[in-house]
C-alpha cells in the first residue's frame, strides 16, 4: 500500500523531541509522502524547515481563518516569498472561513480568504481549504470569486452531501480524515463517501488532530502513520480494494499538487 498523507501539522511543538521516530513509523506504514501544512508565518517557516530534513515532505503556505485578523500585507508578501524561494511548498492555505469559534470577525474572515485566492492564482497554486460552520457564503465566495481552472482540496470534509456535491461541481477534490472511523460521529460521513468519484478522494490525518479508531483507543496524539487506517476503512466503506484505492488516492494527491513521479516509489 502506499499512501500520501495530504495534510498534517507535524510542525506542531508536540513532535519536536520526537519528528525523526514518527517520520520513520510513518514510512514503516507505507506512507511514501506528506504535505504539512501552514496556518500562519510561523508555521509556514517551520513547514519549510521540516520539508529540508526529509524527503519527500511538502509543504504549504497560508493564513488559517482563526488568524485572520493577522493576516496583514506584510505577512501575505512574506508568505509569497517563501512560496516564491522553496521548491517544497505545492500549496496555498489552509485558507477559508471558520464562523464556529469565530477567533477572527466575519468581516476580517472574509478579507483574508479572497486575498489569499487571489494570491495562490497569481502565483498558480492549488488551495487547501477550511470550512466550518459558514452557513454557505464559503461556497459563496468560492463560486464568484476567480477562475473555473482554480484547483484545490476541501480539507476534513464534514458536510452534507449536497454541500459535498456543489464542492465537486465546482472541480475540487475533498479530504478525508480520521473522523471517518469513528463509530457515531463518522456515520453521516460514511454514508456519502461512496458517492465521491474515485479520482476526487484525498486522505489526511490533520495531525497532531482527529486520531482514528482503532488508534484513538490508545494515542491521544494523531500522527502520519495512521492514515493508514483512514485509507482502510476508506475502502472498506466504498468496498474496494484497499491497495488499489490507495494507489489512485496517491496519484490523485501528485495530480492536485503537481508532484513529480520519484521512480524510487513502487507502482502501487
Amino acid at each position: 500500500m502506499i499512501l500520501f498523507d495530504s495534510h498534517c501539522h507535524i510542525d506542531d511543538k508536540c513532535y519536536d523531541n520526537d519528528l525523526t521516530q514518527v517520520m520513520d513509523r510513518s514510512r514503516q506504514n507505507g506512507v511514501k509522502a506528506v504535505l504539512v501544512v501552514g496556518i500562519d508565518r510561523a508555521t509556514s517557516k517551520k513547514a519549510i524547515d521540516i520539508a529540508s530534513r526529509f524527503d519527500h515532505v511538502y509543504t504549504s503556505v497560508g493564513v488559517h481563518p482563526h488568524d485572520a485578523v493577522q493576516c496583514s500585507a506584510q505577512v501575505l508578501n512574506e508568505l509569497r516569498q517563501f512560496a516564491l524561494t522553496h521548491d517544497c511548498v505545492k500549496a496555498w492555505g489552509e485558507t477559508g472561513l471558520d464562523f464556529n469559534r469565530m477567533f477572527s470577525p466575519q468581516e476580517d474572515q472574509e478579507a483574508c480568504f479572497s486575498a489569499q485566492l487571489a494570491l495562490a492564482g497569481k502565483l498558480d497554486l492549488p488551495l487547501i481549504f477550511h470550512e466550518r460552520d459558514s452557513k454557505g457564503r464559503f461556497y459563496e465566495i468560492l463560486k464568484s470569486d476567480g477562475p473555473k481552472s482554480r484547483k484545490g482540496v476541501v480539507h476534513c470534509f464534514s458536510g452534507t452531501k449536497e454541500e459535498m456535491f456543489k464542492y465537486l461541481d465546482l472541480g475540487y477534490y475533498i479530504g478525508i480524515t480520521g473522523i471517518l472511523t469513528i463509530l457515531q460521529r463518522g456515520e453521516y460521513l460514511r454514508s456519502i463517501v461512496p458517492l465521491i468519484p474515485r479520482d476526487r478522494l484525498l486522505i489526511e490525518t490533520d495531525a497532531p488532530y482527529l486520531t482514528p479508531t482503532p488508534q484513538k483507543n490508545k494515542h491521544r496524539r494523531n500522527e502520519p502513520a495512521f492514515v493508514r487506517s483512514v485509507m482502510e476503512c476508506l475502502a472498506q466503506v466504498r468496498g474496494e480494494d484497499p491497495d488499489q484505492l490507495a494507489s489512485a488516492v496517491f496519484k490523485n494527491t501528485l495530480d492536485l499538487y503537481n508532484i513529480p513521479v520519484d521512480p524510487a516509489w513502487p507502482d502501487k
